[in-house]
């Protein structure tokens, strides 16, 4: 994969994260979703007080990507924390976003699950989420 800017994208999951709507979690969830075209699309967890409806960070910026007709991506950054802290773990995506982000960008995207701009753990969707079905499950 080509190289790019870490610190920018995370930079833009933090920016993100500012405009989560998290009044039941208070966990505020950012996303910034690199497409192999250069655009990044960001997005935020928006919470509902029926819990069902509730769409994670990852998906938000996915579907932001996806209804823009953008559907090949090379890399992903989330940060998140309890409103008001600064968090001392990471945040990953969960296994319903892992199933998202597998359908367009495969066992290689790149996750970075960042504490801070510089303080992250750098994985694979793959590694995330072994033995992923995707489109490649359903031809024959």
């Amino acid at each position: 994969m080509a190289e790019y800017d870490k610190a920018a994208l995370i930079r833009a999951a933090f920016s993100a994260r500012e405009r989560a709507y998290a009044p039941y979690s208070r966990f505020k969830v950012g996303a910034a979703l690199l497409a192999k075209n250069g655009q990044v699309f960001t997005g935020c967890n928006i919470e509902n007080a029926a819990y069902g409806p509730t769409n994670c960070a990852e998906r938000t910026a996915l579907f932001k990507a996806v209804s823009e007709g953008v559907r090949e991506f090379a890399a992903i950054a989330v940060v998140g924390s309890r409103e008001g802290e600064v968090n001392t773990l990471v945040t990953g995506p969960c296994g319903v976003c892992r199933q998202a982000l597998y359908e367009f960008g495969g066992p290689g995207l790149a996750v970075l699950m960042a504490r801070t701009e510089t303080d992250y753990i750098e994985t694979t969707l793959g590694a995330l989420l072994p033995y992923g079905f995707g489109p490649q499950n359903l031809t024959e």
